[in-house]
């Protein structure tokens, strides 16, 4: 499971149990468990087949096999884990926010904050992901 913070520990407040905005959730929520534990066969399938992720310094990266290229070819990041600490749904969209805690390819440490943003079909598949990762200067 997503590892949560005590201040967003509830991610679904304001949504009814059975609601569409607590599915959408519930699935931003298993998006970032499959990243974390490495299954992108997986994460992948969550996204609809013609999805589009839009990442800072990337071209957008198209359906299903574009963001399998990302996350098994591009994606800088070895391993880490997602601590999501907000969630808002309305409708069809998704906004999370949280850290990133890991180690990149080269050995080193990274320690982020990030935004992404997921619009949702009607069934729940994910059609859009926009990225945006806090970069100090």
């Amino acid at each position: 499971m997503t590892a949560i913070s005590h201040a967003g520990a509830d991610l679904f407040a304001g949504h009814a149990e059975d609601s569409p905005e607590a599915a959408a959730i519930a699935r931003v929520i298993r998006h970032f468990d499959l990243i974390d534990t490495g299954d992108v066969a997986s994460m992948v399938f969550l996204f609809a087949p013609d999805a589009i992720y839009h990442r800072p310094g990337h071209e957008p990266f198209l359906g299903r096999s574009g963001i399998r290229d990302f996350y098994t070819r591009i994606r800088p990041i070895r391993s880490g884990r997602h601590s999501l600490e907000t969630a808002i749904a309305h409708g069809r969209n998704v906004s999370v926010h949280g850290a990133f805690r890991g180690v990149l390819h080269d050995g080193s440490p990274v320690d982020l904050r990030f935004s992404d943003f997921f619009v949702v079909d009607g069934e729940g598949a994910f059609l859009r992901r926009d990225t945006f990762v806090f970069a100090p200067h």
